[in-house]
């Protein structure tokens, strides 16, 4: 793997360039069914796919300290994710605000262990393993262009946990066991 870039295809994508306002939809909580399915694959110029990656948006960035956001999180079995790790403190490379369709792990190396939350399990966090450098590939919703993602760190994690909502597993599922899962502290 070479080292983590910046993708320009990503670098000038917007939710703009989908021609849609999004809508904040609610999100779902385990034990949701819909979260424990592995998601079908979607065509990403269907304007049904299109609304969702803004919706997808819309309700991610009204979500306080939410860095990502997939389709079976707001009840829509499909292969699709909204990720925005810019603001996150954790943040080392970014490509800011960014939707993928079918996406899919292609190269995963230097894993590491790190504390994860999620919308969907509002109440607990735990410990999980990932990579954090990371190959990505998947479609950009509207025109369907497939793109290569290299990234590290944060968003690497960020990514791998999105593409696990799409597959029906949640953070808990990647967990070595109880003692790496946590009550969420509520900062007031």
């Amino acid at each position: 793997m070479t080292g983590p870039e910046l993708n320009s295809a990503l670098g000038a994508w917007t939710e703009a360039v989908l021609g849609v306002d999004g809508k904040v939809r609610p999100v779902v909580t385990a034990p949701a069914p819909v979260l424990a399915a592995a998601a079908p694959e979607v065509d990403p110029a269907d304007p049904a796919i299109v609304a969702l990656a803004a919706d997808l948006v819309a309700t991610m960035r009204v979500s306080p300290g939410c860095v990502g956001l997939a389709a079976p999180q707001v009840g829509v079995a499909a292969q699709v994710f909204a990720v925005d790790v810019s603001k996150h403190p954790k943040t080392n490379l970014h490509h800011g605000t960014f939707v993928l369709c079918n996406a899919r792990v292609v190269e995963a190396s230097r894993w590491q262990k790190g504390r994860e939350g999620c919308m969907s399990v509002p109440d607990l966090t735990g410990d999980v393993k990932r990579a954090t450098r990371l190959t990505v590939t998947g479609r950009l919703p509207g025109s369907g262009e497939e793109i290569t993602v290299s990234t590290d760190a944060f968003e690497a994690r960020a990514l791998q946990h999105e593409i696990d909502h799409c597959t029906g597993l949640l953070f808990l599922d990647r967990v070595t066991g109880a003692h790496a899962v946590f009550a969420r502290k509520v900062y007031q």
